[in-house]
């Protein structure tokens, strides 16, 4: 871990609440950056917090829901005018919903986090990052952006849908000095994993199924962290666009 990787930077990050959120604030405060977290979850914030405090170091966090407007301008408006890195981490799962089972409610719900959330957060930073003739951002995708076996119907959909929205950010803004690339998980030891109740036992069996190839290894939060923090800082200068799987080898099974 290099302490001064990302030193003078002013870094957003989303989900800071709960696993790689938490751990790439965590990441990030340790190597240098000014932090600015938030999730819409308050009292998981002050655990975020306390950790930060045991080792040391400060971090801006706030209470802020990324499908809604006025959040994110809250959001923007704390890291001001020298953001340079946005982890877009924050992301729900849809309990292994298939098509047939699938509520509006429930597709609304995980498109709104998952890719609106993204999109809002995204948009709100480009004009900053146009001023300073540099950003970057790293958005967290998942094994089910390659294939449907890891979630439901409108998890993977969505996961998919953000692959396009990374990969048009690199294509149309690479030539004013902003990079967009993307970190996809596997199997992660996170709250989101942990929370993931199957209310359709037949398709949680197929995903099953599916994620049997994963291998034994479940990994922590902090190595999907340190792979955000990479591509974010200046060894990564020469990537854009790019999707980068941290999974253990799950997407070569």
């Amino acid at each position: 871990m290099d302490a001064t990787r990302h030193t003078g930077k002013k870094a957003i990050v989303t989900g800071a609440g709960n696993g790689i959120g938490r751990a790439t604030v965590v990441r990030l405060a340790r190597e240098g950056a000014d932090v600015v977290g938030c999730d819409v979850n308050e009292s998981a914030l002050g655990e975020t917090s306390e950790l930060l405090a045991a080792e040391g170091l400060t971090a801006e966090l706030l209470p802020a829901n990324v499908t809604i407007q006025e959040d994110v301008d809250a959001v923007i408006a704390t890291a001001g005018p020298d953001l340079a890195i946005v982890a877009n981490v924050a992301g729900i799962m849809d309990h292994f919903m298939p098509l047939g089972e699938m509520t509006d409610d429930m597709w609304n719900r995980v498109m709104d986090v998952n890719v609106t959330g993204v999109m809002r957060l995204s948009r709100a930073a480009i004009p900053m990052f146009e001023a300073n003739g540099s950003g970057v951002f790293v958005t967290v995708g998942s094994k089910a952006s390659l294939g449907a076996g890891a979630a439901g119907t409108a998890y993977a959909t969505s996961k998919h849908a953000v692959i396009g929205l990374v990969k048009s950010i690199a294509y149309l803004y690479g030539p004013k000095g902003i990079r967009s690339n993307a970190v996809l998980p596997g199997a992660v030891a996170t709250a989101i994993a942990s929370s993931a109740m199957p209310e359709v036992p037949w398709a949680f069996e197929r995903a099953m199924q599916a994620m049997a190839s994963a291998g034994p290894k479940v990994a922590e939060p902090d190595e999907v962290a340190a792979a955000i923090s990479w591509l974010a800082s200046s060894e990564a200068s020469n990537i854009n666009g790019a999707i980068l799987t941290v999974d253990n080898g799950w997407a070569s099974a």
